[in-house]
Formats: structure tokens, sequence, C-alpha cells
């Protein structure tokens, strides 16, 4: 935990400094960086609550006070009584504050510009997703939401390449299982009848967390195949989720039954089969990917 608090703390410190905040005039202003918040936030409005605005800022109110005396004596705001209730101040910027918010929202997005100007498009791009990912976690309050969608380009390579890299790591086993993942996948984007087999992709803050895809076996029965759920996104109701999706794919498709094929060493997927209520029909010791494992037939009555 240690080191976590120390790579946040180094990772604050630089981006403080490329920024700019640091600076004795934030972007060449006479203005400090919490003033140059009062100042964006009241242009937000023609006239705010100086409440609401300690709310919004989350700012100790006598240090506002004191930003907001500072602004009427240069001309900046000017202060009147709410007509609603006049136990309440409103507060708005002159015509001298509005120009001196122009002057601010130019000098950033210029420096914003410039910045993003050193870029190529792509890394532009990596850049955003990882502010994305940055804000949807500070800002997240209990259980992550799980977003569900179908197929990509650029899904199937991710699929493959998680399970064998997952697998592998998790328990050894061989390039065969990335291998037989890859012809699954394979098939399935060369040729699926949309109305009777599906792939699912799950998402938590946009970032790829999990797979499922429901085949055709025969007429009557249907196959759960590829799930996947990323190590850190396990608890969070993901492989729940998908093996509910497949199920009631299933079910809708007009299949009588889902069958899927596991073994015995993937404890924690067994648990979802069993909570979705599927039952074990057979198994019989094998040499898979490397190891000697327990293959486990699974199913469903829909």
């Amino acid at each position: 935990m240690a080191s976590l608090v120390a790579e946040v703390r180094e990772f604050n410190r630089f981006y403080t400094a490329t920024i700019g905040v640091l600076r004795d005039g934030l972007l060449r202003t006479p203005y400090s960086l919490t003033e140059a918040r009062v100042i964006f936030e009241l242009a937000q409005h023609d006239e705010t609550e100086v409440a609401g605005l300690r709310r919004r800022l989350g700012v100790d109110a006598g240090y506002l006070s004191r930003i907001l005396a500072r602004f009427a004596a240069d001309g900046l705001v000017a202060r009147t009584r709410s007509a609603v209730d006049a136990r309440r101040q409103v507060i708005r910027l002159t015509p001298a504050g509005r120009k001196a918010y122009r002057l601010l929202d130019e000098r950033s997005t210029g420096e914003i510009q410039r910045m993003l100007d050193r870029l190529g498009p792509t890394d532009q791009r990596r850049l955003l997703h990882a502010m994305t990912t940055i804000r949807g976690l500070l800002t997240r309050s209990g259980r992550p939401a799980v977003v569900l969608r179908e197929p990509r380009p650029g899904d199937a390579g991710w699929v493959v390449a998680r399970h064998g890299e997952l697998y592998a790591a998790e328990y050894g086993w061989d390039a065969s299982f990335e291998a037989l993942v890859a012809g699954i996948v394979a098939d399935f984007m060369r040729q699926h009848d949309p109305s009777r087999e599906r792939a699912w992709l799950a998402e938590i803050d946009r970032e790829r967390v999990g797979c499922v895809c429901c085949v055709r076996d025969d007429e009557s029965t249907a196959r759960l195949r590829v799930l996947l759920v990323e190590p850190d996104a396990r608890g969070t109701g993901v492989g729940g989720r998908l093996v509910a999706q497949c199920v009631e794919f299933a079910r809708s498709a007009g299949y009588r039954r889902l069958v899927l094929l596991t073994y015995d060493v993937l404890a924690d997927a067994r648990r979802l089969y069993q909570r979705a209520g599927f039952g074990l029909v057979h198994q019989e010791p094998v040499h898979r990917y490397g190891h000697d494992l327990v293959e486990q037939e699974w199913a469903l009555t829909l």
C-alpha cells in the first residue's frame, strides 16, 4: 500500500507541474488556481448563490469570502441579496469579470492545445481514455456499473489474447488453449446466425472486463463458450451478468437446453454456473493444455 501511495503522490507532483498550477499566477494572470476556479464557476451563470458556489468548489467559507471581497474591490464581481430569500447572497461577474474569464479561458485552451499538439492522434486518444478512467474510478460510489454490448472491431483479438494471457498466468496452460479460443472466435466471426448465436463484451468505465458467447450445438441445444472475467472485475457481478445474458438469449432463441464445457480447476466459473442453475452431467479425466485435468459437462434445462 505504501508503494501505491507513493506512486499516486509522484503522479500528482508531475501533473501539477505539467499544468502549471504552482506558478505565482495561473496562466500568466494575477489569479491563483482557486481564484481562477471561482471566476470560471461564476461565468457559467448570470447569478450564483454564494452558498451554492462554496459547495461546488469545496472551499472554506472564510477563504471564499476573502476571494470575493478582493474581486469586489477590483470591480470583477457585484454582490446583491437574493430576490427569493433575502438571507442569501448572490454574486455575478461584472463586464470586467467577464473579460478576466475570457482571458483565462483563452489561455487555458491554448495551453491544452499545445500540450495535445505534441501527441499524435493515437496518443491523444490514449490520454483522454486514461483521464476518463481516472475520473470514473475516483467518482464511483458503490458497485461499478457493468455494461454489456455486442462485439466491435478489435474485440475478437482481445478475447483471444486475454484468454491466452490469463489462463497461462493463473493455471499455467500452454498455447494450445489460446489456439482453441482463436478457432472458436474465428468460426463465430466467419459465420453465425444472429438470431440463434450471439456474443457479448462486458465493460466497466469503458474498459473491457469480460466476454461470453452463445452458439448453436444442435437445433434444441445451445452452448455457452469463452466466458472470461478480468481478475480486477471479479466480485463485481460481471460474471453473473454474462452468464444470465447467455441464458436469457438461449431461452428467447427457442433452445430447450444450454450446455457448457469446463474443468475442475475453474472453481470461480463453476460457482457462477451453479448459481445460474446448471447441473453437472458428466466428467472425466483428460490431458489438456499441458496438464492433467478433469473435464466437466454442465447443462441447464431452459
